[in-house]
């Protein structure tokens, strides 16, 4: 289907796509770096070009909140937070996987205070991984827009019906401009369908939401959320090839791959540095160098199977981190590491915080990483951690 390409700004490409799928609440608390996406929403309602009920809310709690109960209540509900407004939305976000809501959130990454900084790296959403909300990580502009069409079909969805958040670098992808392809409002719509809950708030029918349980029931619910987000991967895929299918400009899938066969140090990265680190790839690739690239682009439901499988007999993984579990290392590391456990294919798996508060990760940084992780070849057992960047005179 041909589409309209445009120069736009990351949220306004975000803004097209959640205005497109017609949500019928959003509530909003502005955090810098997502203010501008709930921005033109905001102009897009007040125009009558989205009949959404618009809602204010006077904290990202309640934001998640007023959505939690529309939701509940059958609407189509959507809204967008950051860094500590994330946070501050945990407990919501929480209930909102356990009673079976499926909200789309827009999480603008940025990092945590203190220090305060409104710098971008992954430790908002990865501090949220644990909640039973599904994650998508996007790399670019596109992709942000794409994304979002797709995330609603896939969160309502009967057999998955859980939170689902769009994970896009604040600034890099949020703020930029870059030509994005936007599609009809019509096809987008088709393509989004309409929320049909599977039980909702009704006077007629009443029932109750995250009502109290016991021992009894309580691991049961965390079980269905486990699958759920295992029937989610089905669900994703489904998506994804439906909408290569219907507007034909999309290549994502629970990842992405770039030169991984027979390469001998893999890179695993989620993001907009992804972009960078593949430009690094070609670049050394044409020096002779047989490096490639894992774009993860589902963090929940992780693609464990999907990530052996791509590395395939490579002896070394680098796996880049723009977030951290103190006294653990790199969250992204861990979990390929877990993966890997076990499995009879076991590469070394060196893990590398890079771009952690917004460091800047560059070509020369990945080729840098890609020259430690290949000499890290000739080590067997656990690696340390490499931090790039780090100015080590700060402790002195």
């Amino acid at each position: 289907m041909k589409g309209k390409t445009a120069i736009l700004e990351g949220s306004r490409a975000v803004a097209e796509a959640v205005r497109a799928c017609r949500p019928d609440v959003i509530s909003v608390y502005p955090i810098t770096p997502q203010t501008h996406i709930l921005e033109d929403l905001a102009r897009f309602v007040s125009s009558g070009k989205l009949k959404s009920q618009f809602v204010r809310a006077d904290s990202e709690f309640s934001a998640a909140s007023i959505v939690y109960g529309a939701s509940a209540a059958g609407a189509r509900a959507y809204t967008a937070s950051a860094s500590q407004g994330l946070l501050l939305m945990n407990e919501v976000i929480y209930a909102m996987a356990s009673t079976r809501l499926p909200v789309v959130l827009t999480a603008v990454n940025r990092a945590i205070s203190a220090p305060i900084t409104i710098q971008p790296d992954h430790q908002d959403t990865m501090s949220l991984r644990d909640t039973g909300a599904l994650q998508i990580h996007v790399e670019s502009m596109q992709e942000a827009y794409d994304a979002h069409v797709q995330s609603f079909r896939i969160a309502e969805d009967p057999d998955v019906q859980l939170p689902l958040m769009v994970c896009m670098d604040g600034w890099v992808i949020s703020h930029s401009y870059e030509p994005v392809t936007v599609f009809p409002d019509e096809a987008v719509a088709e393509f989004a369908g309409s929320f049909t809950p599977v039980q909702k708030l009704d006077p007629s029918n009443p029932l109750t939401y995250g009502a109290y349980a016991d021992q009894d029931v309580l691991m049961e619910y965390r079980y269905a959320m486990m699958i759920a987000q295992e029937k989610a991967k089905d669900k994703i895929r489904s998506v994804t090839k439906e909408y290569r299918e219907v507007f034909g400009n999309f290549d994502g899938d629970l990842l992405d791959t770039h030169c991984t066969e027979e390469a001998e140090v893999v890179l695993v990265a989620m993001g907009s540095m992804v972009s960078t680190i593949r430009a690094a790839v070609d670049e050394l690739r044409s020096e002779g160098r047989k490096v490639g690239l894992i774009k993860v682009r589902t963090f929940r439901p992780f693609p464990r199977d999907e990530i052996i499988a791509a590395c395939g007999k490579a002896p070394v993984v680098a796996v880049l981190d723009k977030s951290l579990s103190v006294n653990s290392g790199g969250i992204l590391a861990t979990e390929v590491k877990s993966a890997f456990y076990g499995g009879s294919s076991q590469p070394v798996i060196v893990p590398f915080i890079a771009g952690l508060g917004g460091k800047e990760v560059n070509r020369r940084v990945i080729k840098e990483i890609v020259d430690i992780a290949s000499r890290a070849a000739e080590k067997q057992g656990a690696q340390e951690t490499v931090w790039m960047g780090l100015d080590r005179s700060f402790f002195s």
